[in-house]
């Protein structure tokens, strides 16, 4: 665990900058829809891992018709924005964020119909102990449906990845497809499937770079500082090598516990 937030005030106004109000991940409502895409959401009470500052949870309610979302995060400068969020939508009732440490999810057994994520399960070492708690807190015939950054392989991560690894400065522990479909296996989910996003993300991370450099430089320069966003720049740059080489695999997950 970081002393300090790895998420924080800074690196949420950019990504903000980035992606929206309210989203730390790429692709925004749509991407969020197609990972939902056939998941029965409607009247159900739904769980947000990795929720960020909250623009997701307030979407899954307020398009897809959930009952309840909870959004769980382990740093506070996200759900400290996630709450506000909520609170100025008048949906604190409804949407609400809570904030734990690493390890066992703070929910009772048996908790949610539906357990989401986006792009969060990248930051925890060990997938067989997150699936065990991801199936705990389902109910019995409830689906997990979550997209996540993967690496092609559980090999030697090239120099290349090790580089845009480097550069991101984050605590990633990128594992295959093949290893989080083992892991979500013998947690106890059935009909897992697994959905390679790369050549979507690819492309986005092109146009996303290309924006960065031009257009969007001025506006997120000014919200963070013209240092921060060229060594967002950098990193970009070293991601879209591993993008175009197929070693990085952004990849939607789902599975169903029986019931």
């Amino acid at each position: 665990m970081h002393d300090q937030p790895e998420y924080d005030d800074t690196a949420i106004r950019f990504l903000e900058a980035l992606w929206g109000d309210g989203w730390l991940s790429p692709g925004g409502p749509d991407e969020v829809d197609r990972v939902l895409e056939g998941v029965d959401v409607k009247g159900k009470r739904v769980l947000d891992i990795g929720c960020g500052s909250g623009g997701i949870a307030i979407h899954i309610f307020r398009q897809h018709g959930a009952a309840h979302v909870t959004g769980f995060d382990i740093e506070e400068p996200v759900i400290r924005h996630a709450i506000d969020r909520a609170a100025m939508c008048g949906l604190a009732n409804v949407v609400e964020f809570v904030q734990a440490p690493p390890g066992a999810l703070p929910f009772p057994d048996e908790s949610f119909d539906v357990v989401f994520s986006k792009d969060a399960l990248l930051h925890v070492p060990d997938k067989d102990a997150m699936f065990a708690e991801i199936f705990r807190v389902l109910r019995p015939g409830g689906t997990f449906a979550a997209s996540n950054w993967m690496i092609s392989h559980d090999g030697e991560p090239s120099d290349d990845m090790k580089a845009y690894i480097a550069a991101e400065g984050l605590s990633f522990a990128m594992a295959s497809p093949a290893r989080y479909r083992a892991a979500m296996e013998r947690a106890g989910f059935r009909d897992v499937v697994t959905v390679d996003r790369n050549p979507w993300y690819r492309e986005v991370a092109r146009g996303e770079l290309e924006n960065l450099k031009g257009p969007m430089f001025e506006k997120a320069s000014n919200a963070v500082g013209e240092d921060y966003v060229r060594k967002n720049i950098k990193t970009w740059e070293a991601m879209q090598k591993v993008l175009d080489s197929g070693e990085h695999r952004p990849t939607h997950l789902r599975g169903n516990k029986p019931e």
